[in-house]
């Protein structure tokens, strides 16, 4: 068993200037985006130049905030917010949902492809393998946030979050770590290091991105005030993700089909 690290979510305090580990890791995460971007910019076949990935990841870093905050009040917590609209800005106490990010982010990549006059699913095919290590910085804020957590377990890795009962845990947020973040991050670094049919390294990201999130959701306590949607297991996440594993299927077999 194990024992949640008690964190101070404040990493930095300078007056009344305060930096939360939190927005620290969205900084990290759209930092790796840009860095991996400018890598894959480098090489052949790039639908972007070196010098157009800040400005990609500029927009993207804005469709990701604002469709994730966006996303998390009105899947997750709308009654709370209407209640209380300025706590909408209060980020730092977590609050973001992975699905109205994706939507605010292919929102921004199709303004950004459109202006620059590239291919929508050439911007996405581009930008989908830099994904996995924002969404990796992102899991390590909400474990440190101390919230996202599991549900109780006997595996000897359980562990216990003091700040919600003497349990032991899944410590889900460390499975997403693991999965969205650097699994997933290698498989698709490694399926888009040689040339592949438009649109299908955006069709791998959404099937990988589901599945191990479908699988997560299993063992990831669902939001109190929510609960299970049915059958004692089905939760928001489920049924928001199952539409990624449709759509990336789909554009899977698009993808190939062209090809032949």
């Amino acid at each position: 068993m194990l024992m949640y690290p008690q964190i101070d979510p404040i990493l930095l305090q300078l007056g009344p200037l305060k930096i939360h580990w939190y927005g620290f890791m969205y900084l990290l995460a759209f930092s790796s985006g840009w860095l991996l971007g400018i890598y894959r910019a480098r090489l052949p076949g790039s639908p972007y130049t070196p010098e157009q990935v800040g400005d990609l990841v500029f927009y993207v870093a804005v469709g990701a905030v604002l469709g994730g905050r966006l996303g998390y009040v009105l899947f997750y917590n709308l009654p709370l917010y209407l209640a209380h609209p300025l706590d909408i800005f209060k980020v730092w106490q977590g609050g973001m949902a992975f699905h109205g990010g994706l939507l605010g982010v292919l929102l921004a990549v199709w303004w950004f492809a459109r202006k620059q006059q590239r291919g929508f699913f050439a911007s996405t095919d581009f930008l989908a393998p830099l994904v996995p290590a924002g969404l990796a910085f992102g899991r390590l804020g909400n474990f440190i946030n101390g919230e996202l957590w599991g549900a109780p377990t006997t595996v000897p890795w359980g562990m216990v979050f003091p700040h919600v009962d003497d349990q032991p845990r899944h410590p889900s947020q460390l499975y997403e770590f693991a999965l969205e973040g650097v699994l997933l991050f290698i498989l698709l670094w490694w399926f888009a290091r040689k040339p592949r049919p438009t649109m299908a390294v955006s069709g791998l990201f959404l099937i990988g991105y589901s599945c191990f999130r479908f699988l997560v959701e299993f063992v990831r306590m669902p939001d109190a005030h929510i609960g299970y949607l049915a059958f004692g297991w089905l939760t928001m996440g489920h049924v928001l993700t199952l539409p990624m594993l449709f759509f990336g299927g789909l554009l899977m077999l698009l993808a190939y089909q062209r090809k032949t």
